[in-house]
């Protein structure tokens, strides 16, 4: 019996028992669609993780205050900076001779408040910054420009829009060149934001003008150690001197806050690789989980094709008596119960892909909370799970296989 001859055999004595076949594959099926969907998922969040940590640079570093979310969050339930970090802070950081290895240093500082166009008003996160804040987080206009070094030096009056503010003010309508209220005053809209995200919580709902204009104009504060801002974007020099930068951000911090060796810091610096490790390693764990039950169930389907199969040799005895009487050989009968067991697992397999994609087209594109979800599902998951549904289904198909193959012809013809 030729191979071909197996396998359209085979395929006639699992269908001809379609329900027993159908619940012996169920361990398989649930198995291959729970770990490729598990796989396909942890790709796609590790992907949306690659892509925040470029937007946000991949050499960046943010230091903060230690009540204050990276990235410009609040310091305070107000809104406003305590004045640990100030402006001169971030001045003393562009010193090369002190922090060789900081590249650019970008100021900023947010709060909510109170944006109107016409009749529309709504309460948006206002952050002052500067040019350089575009250079080391992904800024890219949709339309219009970014803020300016002239725009910092002469105080104006001018903002960027992020896509969910332009949305919210103005609609369908193009902001640029048009004016809005920030805390009753007048700024001129130039530039609008491209859709970035979620990161880390915060949307693309934020407004942002020239630092100097939002220390004069918006919320003007001052403090013993001069003017305070929140956060302090840093980027290294390269990948390599991102830990450098780090010794030297503190040494000259620690120094100008006047900080006893004894004592701990008064700010924290954000490493983006150190979040990124973090949620991979979240990520490996929930990925482990899920593949375990995944594992478990395929081993579960495995005992069951292995059961499916031992009955089925009970059943055809008389006819594994009289394939012998007719000329068949061992490995012929082998070879028919391995081909048998491999389909019966092959099906699950093929059947549990089927599943783990229609989950992947469903879940792609949708949201957790403003976290979109991404599961692509490659060409090489699909082939390994069918490798391994056919090498389970082998496995499981041994030793029924030998025991069939060992059947003595005389004997399995005296079988009713």
């Amino acid at each position: 019996m030729s191979l071909w001859e197996s396998i359209v055999s085979s395929w006639q004595a699992l269908y001809s028992h379609k329900l027993r076949s159908a619940l012996t594959i169920l361990g398989i099926v649930i198995g291959i669609s729970a770990v490729v969907f598990v796989v396909s998922f942890g790709r796609g969040h590790q992907a949306n993780i690659t892509g925040i940590f470029k937007q946000m640079g991949a050499n960046a570093l943010y230091i903060t205050e230690l009540s204050t979310n990276p990235t410009g969050g609040r310091a305070t339930s107000s809104g406003t900076a305590t004045g640990r970090l100030t402006l001169e802070d971030a001045e003393a950081l562009t010193n090369r001779n002190r922090a060789p290895s900081v590249a650019i240093v970008a100021p900023m500082t947010s709060t909510r408040a109170n944006v109107s166009y016409g009749n529309e008003k709504h309460l948006l996160r206002v952050t002052g910054v500067t040019p350089e804040v575009a250079q080391i987080a992904s800024y890219p206009i949709a339309n219009g420009t970014f803020i300016s070094y002239q725009d910092v030096l002469k105080r104006s009056s001018v903002a960027v829009l992020g896509s969910d503010a332009a949305s919210d003010l103005f609609g369908k309508e193009d902001p640029v060149g048009k004016s809005i209220r920030i805390s009753g005053r007048k700024f001129e809209i130039i530039g609008v934001i491209e859709e970035r995200g979620s990161m880390f919580g915060q949307p693309d709902d934020f407004i942002m003008i020239p630092l100097s204009t939002y220390q004069s104009k918006v919320l003007t504060q001052t403090s013993t150690r001069g003017r305070p801002v929140q956060t302090i974007g840093v980027q290294a020099v390269s990948t390599e001197e991102v830990d450098a930068a780090k010794e030297q951000i503190t040494a000259i911090l620690r120094q100008r806050h006047h900080l006893r060796q004894e004592e701990d810091n008064d700010f924290r610096i954000v490493d983006l690789r150190e979040i990124i490790k973090r949620m991979n390693q979240v990520l490996a764990i929930f990925r482990t989980f899920i593949s375990s039950v995944g594992a478990i169930s395929l081993v579960v389907g495995g005992i069951g094709i292995m059961n499916i199969m031992l009955v089925s040799v009970t059943e055809r005895i008389r006819e594994i008596g009289i394939r012998k009487a007719v000329g068949a050989k061992q490995r012929d009968i082998l070879r028919q119960f391995l081909v048998e067991s491999a389909m019966l697992s092959l099906s699950g397999g093929a059947i549990g892909l089927m599943i783990a994609w229609v989950g992947c087209l469903l879940v792609t594109g949708t949201k957790l909370g403003d976290y979109p979800v991404n599961a692509p599902m490659s060409i090489d998951i699909a082939i390994i799970a069918l490798v391994v549904s056919i090498f389970i289904g082998l496995a499981s198909g041994i030793y029924p296989a030998y025991r069939a193959a060992r059947l003595d012809p005389i004997e399995s013809l005296r079988h009713e």
